[in-house]
């Protein structure tokens, strides 16, 4: 079976007024939606959830509502694949590092945080940032990721979407 999975971080709405358009023509064949945290308001989530439905944990920059209602990190299973969700992963130096730390049986590691899109391997474990959908700090563009999970292959890939 293959599984088609969105992954957004740092929408940061507010001060950004909205999700960009174009994420429900680039989600629209995902049966899940992977939020890295810095959502700033629950309301983010019920927006994603008009796609599909969505798995989220807080950021460092979050309103009391989502303190209060989302973990700061989870682990996931989607088919086989073990996936690991935290906002913050240290610095770019330390990321295959800290992601083994942190989820030593994960085949993927999702964060956010740099606003810093990221799709590397390191020894069997694949490391995910999509960026940021809202603000692009140095980037040239806002972006968005895709999960390809094959359960038959058993193979899983990334994928940077730019905005």
């Amino acid at each position: 079976m293959l599984h088609h999975i969105g992954v957004i971080s740092d929408t940061h709405i507010p001060p950004f007024p909205a999700l960009p358009e174009s994420i429900w023509q680039h989600f629209a064949d995902v049966e899940l939606i992977i939020h890295a945290g810095d959502l700033s308001v629950l309301s983010v989530i019920s927006e994603l959830e008009t796609i599909a439905p969505v798995v989220a944990i807080r950021g460092n920059v979050e309103h009391d509502e989502v303190i209060l209602q989302l973990p700061i990190k989870r682990e996931i299973m989607i088919g086989d694949c073990r996936i690991g969700i935290v906002h913050i992963l240290g610095v770019a130096s330390t990321h295959a590092r800290m992601a083994r730390f942190e989820f030593p049986q994960a085949r993927v590691v999702i964060f956010g945080h740099s606003h810093t899109p990221y799709n590397q391997e390191h020894a069997g474990q694949l490391l995910f940032n999509p960026g940021s959908a809202t603000n692009r700090r140095q980037q040239p563009t806002c972006s968005i990721g895709k999960l390809h999970i094959d359960e038959t292959t058993g193979t899983v890939s990334g994928e940077i979407i730019t905005l």
